[in-house]
């Protein structure tokens, strides 16, 4: 039960993420690069991208569906390339990879403490 309530809060936060994009993309905040035809075409890219997958991702993983973590996995590894290798493109959001990386850890937790249940069940 804990880990569906897990990805249904990870699905929040990646709608989240997925409007956060798509309000970057139409402009709706005045800021700079915060209309697609300002931003740089290497932003261009990843905000289409991320725009695109992030929402798909919540709808994965509010279903429950084996694919959601999946698309997540190519969120969490997109915004880490870019963050984390290309800081001088997109900027430091050490915070954006770190949580990637425990939401990853968290979720290989749950996954091993399931496998470990099935297989005593078994016994």
């Amino acid at each position: 039960m804990g880990f569906v309530w897990f990805q249904r809060l990870i699905a929040g936060y990646c709608l989240l993420f997925g409007i956060l994009y798509w309000v970057r993309l139409i402009g709706f905040y005045d800021g700079p690069l915060w209309r697609f035809d300002l931003m740089p075409v290497h932003w261009q890219v990843a905000a289409v991208t991320l725009a695109v997958f992030y929402p798909f991702a919540a709808i994965g993983l509010w279903m429950l569906a084996s694919w959601g973590p999946v698309i997540w996995v190519i969120c969490a590894a997109t915004e880490t390339v870019m963050y984390f290798l290309f800081p001088d493109l997109y900027g430091n959001r050490l915070l954006i990879v770190s949580s990637h990386l425990v939401v990853a850890v968290v979720y290989a937790a749950f996954r091993l403490l399931i496998y470990w249940q099935r297989r005593r069940a078994e016994r």
